[in-house]
């Protein structure tokens, strides 16, 4: 739980890299409750490094206390450094500066930082995930069923992940069709963005032949409907899949949406749906939940049962 997700994938080649660097610091940006965040942080720790971070949220909380919410209790527990940015300032001044301005403060007080980007997503990010699709290749053929994947299905919030599956899955005896459901900004920026992850690879490929991204981002990044929190909901309670509320429940329900509603494209198809993480992401959204798991009563025990004090061990 606490370093887990597809960015850990990612922070295997990042964090590598700060090491060979002689970096003796970490900063990274993200929401409020950016699981990315959280994983560079414990990641760093693992590593001995301190870990600074830039965390977005509402322009009414960034001169409040960010509380111990979700990931933000375990940034917190190992130490890492929280720097918050109102939504306005980031949107004005963007991430990429806003890293650089922390580098810069940092080099003058004597510190070697090393800067990941949202989401870990950057060319050399993306071989977590080229590497990904290795393990996969792999789990199949150890398997006994003679699998044969035709699509694989994902969520897309930064699009180092989607980069690295379609090159891999391209390049790989795989072959299987990336389908992305991006949960934040459009597929065209998207599809941009993966673009030049592939052509910092010197892949040779164009981003738009090797996966298809659909939108999914509903009512904005990180909000839910209630009918996606049900969704979530209702596939824990059938499956016992924990889905996150912001990347693989939103992607998930978009996949089985457009599966209903266009049969024929998906039909026969054999699908690798694959989780991304982000469970730690439910806990900011207890409020909302709370309608949709009220499975509870007090255990009635009828006055017939007999009772001593003592009897029940309570370890």
């Amino acid at each position: 739980m606490q370093l887990s997700g597809n960015k850990v994938r990612k922070l295997e080649f990042l964090m590598a890299d700060a090491i060979a660097q002689g970096a003796d610091s970490i900063i990274t940006i993200g929401g409020i409750q950016s699981n990315h965040c959280r994983a560079t942080a414990v990641a760093a720790k693992y590593l001995n490094l301190d870990c600074f971070l830039i965390l977005r949220t509402s322009d009414l909380l960034v001169d409040q206390d960010p509380g111990l919410t979700g990931n933000l209790l375990v940034e917190r527990m190992v130490g890492a450094h929280v720097h918050l940015i109102s939504k306005q300032e980031y949107a004005k001044i963007g991430s990429v500066t806003l890293t650089n301005v922390l580098k810069e403060k940092l080099i003058k007080e004597g510190r070697r930082p090393y800067v990941i980007p949202v989401g870990g997503s950057n060319s050399l990010g993306t071989w977590g995930y080229i590497e990904a699709v290795r393990e996969i290749e792999q789990q199949i053929q150890k398997g006994t069923g003679n699998v044969k994947f035709d699509d694989i299905v994902v969520a897309c919030g930064s699009g180092g992940t989607i980069a690295g599956l379609s090159l891999g899955s391209s390049l790989s005896a795989l072959k299987a069709r990336v389908h992305a459901f991006s949960v934040c900004d459009d597929p065209d920026y998207f599809h941009n963005f993966a673009q030049g992850l592939l052509d910092g690879l010197k892949a040779g490929v164009s981003s738009r032949d090797i996966v298809h991204i659909q939108n999914a981002k509903g009512l904005g990044y990180a909000m839910n409907t209630s009918e996606e929190l049900n969704f979530v909901k209702e596939v824990a309670a059938t499956t016992g899949v924990v889905l996150d509320p912001v990347y693989s429940g939103k992607a998930a329900y978009a996949m089985l949406k457009d599966m209903s509603e266009n049969p024929k494209k998906w039909e026969r198809r054999k699908i690798l749906f694959i989780h991304t993480g982000g469970l730690l992401g439910l806990y900011d959204k207890v409020d909302q939940l709370a309608s949709f798991v009220g499975n509870w009563q007090r255990m009635d025990v009828n006055e017939s049962v007999p009772r001593q004090d003592g009897i029940g061990k309570m370890f």
